[in-house]
């Protein structure tokens, strides 16, 4: 799908704006795609103009919330079929997402794109082929193509993140010239499509999977033994899995999956929010 090259406002972004016009200021200096660049920005009495478009002021805006025009209006970029999907504004930048109101990426601490550099680091992109096994909003893959990766190939299955990619300016663009070609973005369950990769044809692994309550099947023996197929001898695997249930259960998912990894036939050790593991 083509990649959204409108403004991207959020609620101080907004305000902002209504304030420099009530100042009487002719421009106002700032960002609408996310914190990726700056622009001035000509302000009149009923409207503003970015890029050569006019674009009217915006209603009251929530809290919390990305808006972009949709051709009439400036729309919340949400969506609804079955669960609520939505991107969400950090302090960093580089939003995250939320399904159903819980949170798909770190970004209490560092800015997402920071944090997904420093797990992409553990498995050595440069000049690899690289399997990313849930694409997300393709943070992996930006970092990946960013530190030199020969190919990512990269799967997705839900549509409704596709379409949040294409929104989100911090997005990898598999069709833009910076790619380079260099981006395979599929909408299918990794689950599934796995079987179809063939044997000992990647050189390394990113596997940032929905919580396990969500996609068990994903942290599956099954799943972890398809994965070493896929993986040369001594690849890298980093494995997200955070810390669910830990303080409620005493579940340890890290370690429980560091062990179905053994049993595939990695060397596996915690690392970072997972676990890092090594193709024998």
């Amino acid at each position: 799908m083509p990649h959204y090259t409108g403004p991207l406002l959020t609620r101080p972004v907004a305000d902002a704006l209504r304030s420099a016009r009530e100042a009487g200021a002719d421009a106002w200096t700032g960002s609408l795609d996310l914190g990726r660049s700056n622009d001035e920005i000509r302000l009149a009495t009923d409207a503003w103009q970015w890029r050569g478009q006019r674009y009217p002021y915006p209603s009251a805006l929530k809290d919390r919330t990305i808006y972009h025009w949709d051709g009439e209006e400036f729309a919340p970029v949400s969506r609804f079929s079955g669960s609520l999907i939505k991107l969400v504004p950090t302090e960093w930048g580089a939003p995250t997402f939320e399904i159903d109101g819980i949170k798909m990426l770190p970004t209490a601490k560092t800015s997402p794109v920071e944090d997904a550099q420093r797990k992409v680091a553990l498995v050595e992109p440069r000049g690899k082929i690289v399997l990313d096994t849930c694409g997300g909003l393709g943070y992996f893959a930006a970092c990946c193509l960013e530190a030199g990766a020969a190919r990512i190939q990269s799967f997705e299955k839900n549509e409704d993140v596709l379409w949040l990619r294409t929104l989100n300016p911090w997005s990898p663009d598999p069709d833009a010239p910076d790619s380079g070609g260099r981006l395979q973005l599929s909408h299918a369950d990794v689950s599934k499509a796995i079987a179809q990769i063939a044997d000992a044809s990647v050189d390394a692994l990113l596997h940032d999977p929905p919580r396990f309550g969500i996609a068990g099947e994903l942290y599956s023996q099954t799943f972890y033994d398809h994965l070493a197929r896929v993986l040369k001898r001594g690849g890298r695997l980093f494995h997200y899995t955070g810390s669910p249930n830990k303080l409620t259960s005493g579940r340890d998912v890290p370690r429980e999956v560091a062990k179905r990894l053994e049993k595939a036939g990695f060397k596996a050790q915690l690392a970072l929010d997972g676990v890092l593991a090594i193709r024998r």
